[in-house]
């Protein structure tokens, strides 16, 4: 199997070569991964530098923590990636899709995929992901993949004769499309809490060499 190597590799680049790689990723972009993630630390955001795991772990590590504070009203994850579907729960912890401004509840998720939040991740291994690198079962789409789990639950509780040679492909794709959620990123949701750009976020800005940011940030804070 041949892949390019992945841009950042997690554990589960050893369990499926093709896991997120870097194909089609232009090289301009990759090298504003690194300035970016600086001026948002310097900026004053909170920033979770991910080696074993990745971005989406973080997301729904930082996401099942949050929700579990009972300080916290709603959790909103602010991308329409479908595998971080899985970590939405009832009205409390949503997706955003800024781009189309739809907010994505529990009722969302199976509006969208015709399957619970829970069964995302098996939904995925059945269908494949591309965005991911993996295929899915060939011959199951949308449809036939949601009357499936809809019919037997998750894939552990499939019949032998669903997917007969396929059951553990199917279980290592789960695997993959299934999201962290124990990631230590952060002691109290108080940590999270934005109080404006730090004194290095002037020079970043000198750097980029654009000083309305530093404007548009302090107004940011005051507001």
């Amino acid at each position: 199997m041949g892949c390019s190597p992945a841009l950042v590799e997690s554990f589960k680049n050893q369990l499926w070569p093709c896991y997120k790689t870097g194909d089609g990723i232009e090289p301009a972009l990759l090298a504003q991964f690194h300035p970016l993630e600086e001026a948002l630390a310097a900026m004053g955001v909170a920033v979770w530098p991910m080696i074993e795991l990745e971005a989406d772990d973080a997301l729904a590590s930082a996401a099942h923590s949050a929700a579990a504070d009972e300080g916290v009203q709603k959790v909103c994850i602010w991308t329409p990636d479908k595998d971080l579907a899985q970590c939405v729960r009832g009205d409390h912890v949503v997706q955003v899709d800024r781009r189309t401004q739809k907010i994505r509840d529990a009722a969302g998720v199976r509006e969208k995929f015709g399957v619970e939040p829970a069964l995302i991740p098996d939904f995925l291994a059945l269908v494949g992901d591309t965005a991911d690198g993996y295929p899915g079962l060939e011959g199951i789409g949308l449809v036939s993949a949601a009357r499936l789990l809809g019919r037997y639950g998750p894939l552990e509780s499939f019949p032998p004769e669903a997917l007969g040679k396929r059951r553990e492909l199917a279980l290592l794709f789960k695997n993959l499309a299934t999201l962290r959620t124990d990631a230590q990123l952060f002691d109290n949701v108080e940590d999270l809490r934005w109080h404006g750009p730090t004194k290095a976020f002037e020079t970043c800005v000198i750097q980029l060499n654009d000083t309305r940011l530093l404007a548009r940030a302090l107004k940011a804070r005051r507001n």
